[in-house]
């Protein structure tokens, strides 16, 4: 019987797997598009530098510092009362609008519509004029939309 193995099987199949390997080094090296090739640039780096917590002392004793009588006798306001300087926000509008005027009354051209929710910082006031009580309103955002509003409409907020 003749074997199975001999010198032309094994140097057949020698030369089958080379070729098998050429074609296969030639399409990963000639016919794969370059663009598949991952981008290899460094990345950047975001540093966050977050500051070591600094010791706080456990306990100070308060001071009592007397005040001059001059401040002891100011009139401290009340939460939600209205006064110069006083932060407002338009309410209760129903989405209509607050119209500001030049000069307090109904009867004054409205300048421009406040909306809902707008901000505004007393200036001026209070006026009583056609049955309510006037306060004259700038806008912290912009000094030029400023005018006199009802109070009616006007909510008092905190600082912002």
């Amino acid at each position: 019987m003749k074997s199975v193995l001999n010198i032309k099987v094994i140097l057949g199949a020698l030369a089958i797997a080379s070729m098998l390997l050429c074609v296969t080094l030639a399409y990963f090296l000639w016919i794969q598009p370059a663009a598949s090739l991952p981008d290899l640039e460094p990345a950047s780096a975001a540093l966050t530098i977050i500051p070591a917590p600094t010791s706080t002392p456990r306990y100070v004793a308060p001071t009592l510092t007397p005040l001059p009588p001059t401040l002891a006798a100011s009139p401290t306001l009340l939460p939600g009362a209205f006064a110069l300087s006083v932060y407002v926000q338009i309410s209760g509008t129903e989405g209509q609008g607050l119209h500001l005027r030049a000069q307090p009354g109904l009867s004054n051209a409205p300048q421009f519509l406040g909306y809902d929710a707008e901000v505004y910082q007393i200036t001026d006031g209070p006026q009583q004029a056609d049955g309510f009580t006037w306060w004259y309103l700038t806008a912290p955002y912009d000094q030029a939309r400023s005018g006199w509003a009802v109070q009616d409409y006007l909510s008092v907020i905190p600082s912002p």
